[in-house]
């Protein structure tokens, strides 16, 4: 398979060099060109034909989220990995970029980093995230492996959601959809670091009919109300006497996430047994297929994303392989499916307490 192509955006040229001189080091991986502003990098598209495009956000002229939206009109289809700051400013700017469609994004070096230091840092994220978007390719319709027979008299206590690259969009377009009376409480693990999670929930909250926060050790799960996991501590489901709360650890990575999905569903499936819905969403990786066959082994559900929807069909692709998961469903459709879901089976079971 040939190396992915990638044209590199940015206008320092310590960076550009930074970035060309890191990707170089992998035979997966081949520069196509470089460009110092928006404009010229919308000329060398066609050009260069690149497979994946790294973009900075604060450029002279025609910045990164004009130049991300003229290819979205030109190119709807081209992968497009934001490069930008980890500050206040550069995490918001980065979930603006997100949400107008770039597939994910890779955080700067600080400038206090060694040069060594930097290239590593560009060559272990940026790298991986290249090659996993150049060489993704949907191809079609998706089909659940060992699907079994749901059946909808089993009730919903819990959502618990897991995503990854893409993630940010996709939840957009499934919290927001949810509504006001949600009879459960919904738990979502989202790869973000730390700055990022809260604005995430933020920006959630400002857009949904449910509260939206990122989550605090020691909270209560109530029924309608949404927690993101906090960037840099796995977030958990632990049960206080009668009550189930929220809890937060720094224990080791897994799947070299912190905060993972399988640690949450595990969790999830240690507290509720049979009545949980899991819901695996797009994102690089295998993170969240142990814990979602935990749940399966416990009775509960899993949902998964289409390939067609996925900016990245690896974590539902994991899960629907380890022949855990019961419906596959499009983006637009899972807001539906939940709340369909939740609703079959508290309705099939107060039809079961009254005999009616």
């Amino acid at each position: 398979m040939p190396p992915v192509r990638v044209l590199v955006v940015d206008d320092s040229v310590v960076v550009r060099k930074l970035v060309c001189e890191a990707l170089a080091s992998s035979p997966e991986v081949a520069v196509a060109g470089t460009a110092f502003n928006g404009v010229t990098a919308l000329e060398k598209i066609p050009q260069l034909n690149p497979d994946v495009i790294t973009l900075d956000i604060e450029m002279p002229g025609m910045n990164g989220l004009q130049t991300l939206a003229e290819i979205r009109k030109r190119y709807p289809k081209l992968p497009v990995i934001m490069f930008s700051t980890l500050t206040e400013r550069g995490a918001s700017i980065t979930l603006e970029a997100l949400s107008l469609g770039a597939s994910d994004y890779v955080t700067k070096p600080s400038n206090s980093e060694s040069l060594a230091g930097a290239m590593e840092q560009v060559r272990r994220e940026l790298v991986a995230k290249i090659v996993c978007l150049g060489f993704h390719r949907p191809s079609g319709p998706s089909r659940a492996v060992g699907a079994r027979v749901v059946s909808l008299g089993q009730r919903i206590d819990i959502l618990a959601v897991g995503v990854s690259t893409g993630g940010p969009n996709a939840l957009a377009k499934v919290i927001p959809s949810l509504p006001a009376d949600l009879p459960v409480p919904v738990v979502i693990v989202q790869h973000m670091p730390p700055l990022f999670t809260r604005l995430l929930a933020e920006r959630l909250n400002s857009q949904s009919k449910l509260p939206v926060r990122e989550a605090e050790a020691g909270e209560p799960l109530e029924p309608g109300q949404v927690w993101i996991a906090r960037g840099d501590y796995h977030m958990v489901v632990a049960r206080k006497g009668a009550n189930r709360i929220v809890d937060l650890n720094q224990d080791p990575p897994e799947n070299s996430c912190r905060p993972a999905v399988d640690v949450l569903f595990r969790s999830v499936a240690r507290s509720y047994g049979s009545n949980v819905l899991a819901v695996v969403m797009t994102g690089m990786g295998s993170d969240g297929a142990r814990g979602a066959a935990q749940i399966r082994e416990a009775g509960g559900e899993i949902f998964a994303q289409d390939e067609a929807t996925s900016v990245v069909w690896g974590m539902p692709s994991a899960a629907v392989s380890a022949g855990v998961v019961d419906k596959i469903c499009p983006l637009p459709e899972i807001s539906h499916e939940i709340v369909r879901r939740i609703a079959a089976g508290r309705t099939q079971s107060a039809t079961m307490r009254t005999g009616v």
